[in-house]
């Protein structure tokens, strides 16, 4: 049996190894856009760009491990349409056909239309290049702009003020991160960045007179999932790919993961896209065993990461802004744990800076109780 794979970044990858390490044999093709390995992209806001870590580090796999394994990676290779019926994907080095097909397409930054409409020189952060063409412009006294104070352009602001930069942050919402957190912890995330001498533009919409002088100005706006070569192909798309608790689309023999994925998670009874790391590798790994035979659902909780000055985090599970909020511990020295709730269960949760707290929080979220503080 043929498995193509089309998308060569994490979740690809993660898909191809789980399938030789459950010791699937048939062929498997993995269709990558960007002429390098796959690679992991958090470091492109972190580590990497802070220029603590080189790229082989992000890399899934030293290139020789596809051949080695063999795995068919077939780089600088875009897929431009999905034939269903006939199991092709046409892509720019020919048709390929397969039994089963994966789609791991990914997300796109959305352009920022205020800076490319008034010619101030504009970056976006999703690809190696792009992470470099950041720490070029990142020096001391230079004046960066960030537009969109979401995870990645926190990220990217502290680590343009770690290089000396000035940096402004404009956002829309009246906090960072506000959506996500609600104003209780993301007042930290507020706190933190002034600290660090980042200027915040809070609750204002960015105008070309803004960006004038600025040396850089980076979009972080969020992101669209790459849905393209699934619509050509009939599938069903609203918000990524419609997928069941078992990551196949409304066309049987074709599965996504990752970015794209909508999928119907089982256990928390809603549809969600998650844009994560932890979430991209997961879902590979349950959609690897499907392709190869097996019936499993997914139903791991989200879970992030970020790292901005010497604030460590992590999070599990999925709340709103309007969820309740129980906080142990100390926002004012960023060392504590959150947890939200809705209707009187814990939905999710957040230690900050307590890394003894890494299994708490999650045995919270899973059982849906708040922990008595220690």
């Amino acid at each position: 049996m043929s498995i193509v794979i089309v998308g060569a970044g994490l979740a690809g990858a993660t898909a191809a190894t789980e399938l030789r390490e459950q010791g699937y044999t048939g062929q498997v093709v993995l269709l990558g856009a960007e002429e390098h390995p796959p690679y992991e992209r958090p470091p492109l806001s972190k580590s990497y760009l802070l220029g603590q870590d080189p790229f082989e580090k992000a890399l899934v796999h030293p290139r020789e491990w596809y051949a080695e394994h063999d795995v068919d990676l077939r780089l600088g290779t875009t897929a431009t349409a999905l034939d269903t019926d006939a199991h092709v994907v046409s892509t720019t080095g020919g048709d390929v056909t397969y039994e089963k097909l994966l789609l791991a397409t990914g997300a796109e930054p959305r352009t920022l239309a205020v800076a490319e409409e008034a010619g101030v020189p504009v970056a976006y952060l999703r690809t190696l290049e792009d992470s470099d063409r950041l720490k070029e412009a990142f020096g001391e006294g230079r004046r960066i702009v960030v537009v969109g104070a979401g995870w990645i352009g926190l990220e990217v602001a502290a680590a343009a003020r770690t290089a000396g930069c000035e940096v402004t942050v404009y956002e829309t919402e009246a906090l960072p991160l506000l959506r996500v957190l609600g104003p209780t912890v993301a007042d930290v995330f507020a706190d933190l960045h002034r600290e660090h001498g980042v200027h915040l533009r809070l609750g204002a919409a960015v105008t070309a007179a803004d960006l004038e002088g600025a040396d850089l100005v980076v979009a972080g706006i969020g992101v669209t999932p790459r849905v393209d070569l699934a619509r050509s192909g009939g599938l069903s798309v609203d918000n990524g790919v419609l997928v069941d608790a078992r990551l196949r689309s409304s066309v049987p023999s074709v599965y996504a993961v990752g970015d794209i994925a909508n999928h119907a998670h089982p256990g928390l009874g809603r549809r969600i896209r998650v844009e994560h790391w932890d979430t991209a590798i997961k879902q590979a790994k349950v959609a690897a065993h499907n392709l190869a035979g097996a019936d499993e659902e997914y139903d791991e909780l989200p879970y992030f990461f970020t790292d901005q000055y010497d604030l460590g985090m992590e999070y599990v599970g999925h709340a709103g802004a309007d969820d309740e909020v129980v906080v142990h511990g100390s926002l004012e020295d960023k060392e504590f744990r959150a947890f939200w709730l809705r209707d009187g269960e814990v939905v999710a949760a957040m230690q900050v800076n307590d890394w003894d707290a890494s299994d708490a929080i999650r045995e919270a979220v899973e059982s849906g109780t708040v922990p008595s503080e220690d």
